[in-house]
């Protein structure tokens, strides 16, 4: 078994170790309970009907409305 080198990381980065690491490759893994994520984000009310268009706009683009959201809002203030 290996041990493993305890260095920080991003879900991101965890997610992608892990897709190619097996957890009972190494022996000295232990529960982590002191998770800290750092998640900035505003939330604001959209118009029922403005939001089914955005909906429709983003099934048509295969995307996720939040996606197309993000994209449209980046374009416009930059």
């Amino acid at each position: 078994m290996k041990r493993s080198k305890q260095k920080e990381m991003t879900i991101a980065e965890a997610s992608s170790f892990f897709d190619e690491h097996d957890i009972f490759e190494f022996d000295d893994v232990r529960e982590v309970t002191d998770i800290k994520f750092k998640l900035q984000k505003k939330y604001i009310g959209l118009d029922m009907e403005l939001f089914k268009k955005i909906r429709n706009r983003a099934r048509r683009l295969h995307k996720s409305e939040d996606a197309l959201i993000k994209e449209w809002l980046s374009e416009k203030v930059g």
